[in-house]
């Protein structure tokens, strides 16, 4: 078999194997609509610095765009023996207008071509990602705004540790999230570089408008040494970390969910379109679908994992290992995008067994509030801790509760105990005394809650 676009010093074509082998055109499809807008801003380029003429722009930019058409409604036909979705392109091109479409490459590499397509395809999904990310911080509001007045157990190491408002828990992911738009944004500058005008690596003799370029697909910058421009991916793998991140935060979510959902913990309602059922056990509503976001993020690792092994050990610029980071990149983005997605429905739906919550509360949640109480009283922390546990550890050999010990016997581990004592033994008065900045008490979820939803309202 022949190369149909690029023979120049080969006698002999590609072997059929090597071609199916190295052809990239079944995922890097992806990018046809990013090739053809930076082909076409190539073209007005070279129509101003004089190498193409206007008629010769006109048919080049019109064939293009008939080509996306083509492309879009799936009317293209794909041909195995070109490697990548470039090579299809130039290839239509020419079939459509002839020797014409050969001026198209002049000055230029499919070496910064792919470099464009990528960072103009990672702009454009890194605003749908962050779409998707406040799409979800604005569901989580509205469960602040259900669930501020809910109580329900904090943990640490899965053991139940102080009461808190569930509406703190669903701001603490707003927050988790508002990160990961900041990380994304951030990431957005260093996407935001014009590449074209490098060629293969070294640059061009021709005079091209890298300004001009610049204007015409909206980039904020040009690169500034050629060899970087087509060797760095530095971007892509800043985007699949970025989605590894967030594949993390959601997993924490879905992990509380899947705990949450189980019948040791009882605290959700049904997941009413999220959960299925099992093959063989009638009663099973498993919330297969918070599993499901929590299994995608090891495929966000491992696409993290894959890109940087793929680039460490790249001499200098272009490799072809290089037509690896696509599958990487593609992926990662569409897989946090369907799981933002699937997640914000699914929270939407959530809603708390208040009852069951308040009888699975374990009444030591408060044990830290009556530490605080006894350092309240000028008891100094150490010792108000080693009290409270040994109040504990009586309360447990007698199986009482708080609320079952008297004034009196907690008076026989520390006299500094008055009446107005049993008065805190509250989960609410215990939520509401936490005022200081960024605590659990519903007058600073309140506050926050507003102050996030201005911020999203913008």
């Amino acid at each position: 078999m022949t190369r149909p676009v690029i023979k120049g010093i080969f006698k002999e074509g590609l072997h059929e194997e090597a071609i199916r082998f190295s052809a990239s055109h079944e995922f890097d499809r992806k990018l046809y609509r990013y090739d053809i807008r930076g082909s076409i801003a190539w073209a007005k380029m070279l129509k101003k610095i004089g190498i193409l003429n206007r008629i010769e722009l006109d048919k080049i930019v019109g064939a293009l765009k008939r080509i996306e058409k083509n492309i879009d409604t799936g009317k293209f036909l794909f041909n195995d023996n070109l490697e990548d979705i470039h090579m299809h392109i130039e290839a239509e091109l020419k079939n459509r207008i002839g020797l014409i479409a050969k001026k198209l490459h002049t000055g230029r590499s499919r070496n910064e071509q792919v470099a464009l397509d990528e960072r103009l395809y990672c702009r454009d999904k890194i605003k749908e990602v962050i779409a998707s990310l406040k799409k979800l911080q604005k569901v989580l509001l509205k469960k602040t705004k259900e669930n501020i007045d809910v109580i329900i157990p904090g943990y640490t190491h899965l053991q139940q540790a102080q009461p808190i408002s569930a509406g703190h828990y669903f701001l603490a992911y707003v927050e988790k999230f508002a990160r990961d738009i900041e990380r994304l944004l951030e990431i957005s500058k260093r996407v935001d570089v014009l590449v074209m005008g490098s060629s293969a690596l070294a640059g061009t003799t021709i005079n091209v408008d890298r300004n001009f370029l610049a204007r015409e697909l909206g980039f904020k910058k040009l690169s500034p040494n050629s060899l970087d421009a087509v060797s760095d991916r530095d971007f892509v793998i800043e985007i699949i970390f970025s989605s590894a991140l967030i594949g993390m935060h959601l997993s924490r979510l879905a992990e509380d969910i899947v705990i949450w959902k189980s019948i040791e913990f009882d605290y959700l309602d049904n997941l009413n379109g999220f959960c299925t059922g099992s093959s063989l056990m009638p009663q099973k509503a498993n919330p297969d679908i918070a599993e499901l976001v929590r299994g995608k993020t090891a495929r966000l690792y491992g696409n993290l994992v894959q890109i940087l092994t793929l680039m460490k050990a790249l001499p200098m610029t272009y490799n072809r290992d290089m037509q690896e980071d696509k599958e990487h990149l593609f992926d990662s983005v569409d897989t946090v995008l369907r799981s933002l997605e699937v997640f914000t429905h699914l929270i939407g739906s959530l809603k708390f067994k208040k009852d069951n919550i308040l009888m699975r509360m374990s009444e030591f949640v408060l044990a830290t509030d009556i530490a605080e109480y006894l350092v309240n009283k000028k008891m100094a922390f150490r010792d108000a801790h080693e009290t409270v546990g040994k109040i504990v550890c009586f309360m447990m050999d007698n199986k009482k509760t708080f609320s079952d010990m008297t004034l009196q016997e907690f008076q026989k581990f520390s006299k500094s105990f008055d009446k107005k004592f049993l008065s805190i033994l509250n989960v609410n008065k215990s939520v509401d005394a936490r005022v200081a900045y960024g605590g659990t008490s519903r007058k600073n979820v309140r506050r926050e809650m507003k102050n996030w939803e201005k911020r999203l309202s913008k």
